[in-house]
């Protein structure tokens, strides 16, 4: 799987860009928001996923981690596949998507074209509890920190989930702490389960 890609920007699209890596452009599909954020020529990273399909491959691309998430649980839905997940992502912020699924608020949630009421009601009934448990929203440098940590554990062999909950819990607990000190305290924490 490609969970991210970093490379210069060839092409914007309406839909879609061009990420040039390693000499191969990989085009992928974005929300309007995070198309408007990348310039020709320029480098991007995005945060992405890929669709396998009996008949197609397609990436999907995200400004960040959180939203990338958010499109996985979409789809998870009965009925929403990944255009109506990145429509919805297109129409409504992580946020304001997480306080719609919580509250139970189906008018914002019909706001996305190709949810009904109906699905706004599965939305809800089927994600309300599951969208507290995502990691919240962090400053890039926390993040950066995060996604490194987590990622040395798994290159540790500690299994992804107890990897990113201690590593959360670390950084929680200690969020100024160098990249190296939350791995020492991660290392010890999981040492002790």
């Amino acid at each position: 799987m490609i969970s991210s890609l970093r490379g210069q920007v060839q092409h914007v699209g309406l839909d879609h860009a061009v990420v040039e890596v390693g000499g191969v452009g990989f085009a992928v599909q974005m929300t309007p928001t995070t198309l408007a954020s990348l310039r020709r020529g320029e480098e991007a990273s995005l945060a992405t996923t890929l669709i396998v399909r009996e008949d197609s491959l397609t990436l999907f691309g995200f400004a960040d981690a959180e939203a990338r998430e958010l499109f996985s649980l979409l789809q998870t839905v009965s009925g929403i596949g990944p255009r109506i997940a990145l429509a919805t992502l297109a129409v409504l912020e992580p946020d304001k998507l997480r306080h719609a699924l919580a509250e139970g608020n189906i008018t914002v949630l019909t706001q996305v074209p190709g949810i009904g009421k109906k699905g706004a009601e599965r939305l809800i009934i089927e994600l309300r509890d599951k969208v507290g448990q995502l990691p919240t929203p962090t400053t890039p440098a926390h993040s950066q920190t995060r996604d490194h940590v987590v990622e040395a554990l798994l290159g540790l062999g500690f299994p992804a989930k107890s990897a990113e909950t201690t590593v959360d819990n670390v950084l929680a607990a200690n969020p100024d702490q160098s990249t190296s000190a939350v791995l020492r305290r991660a290392l010890a924490t999981l040492g002790r389960k």
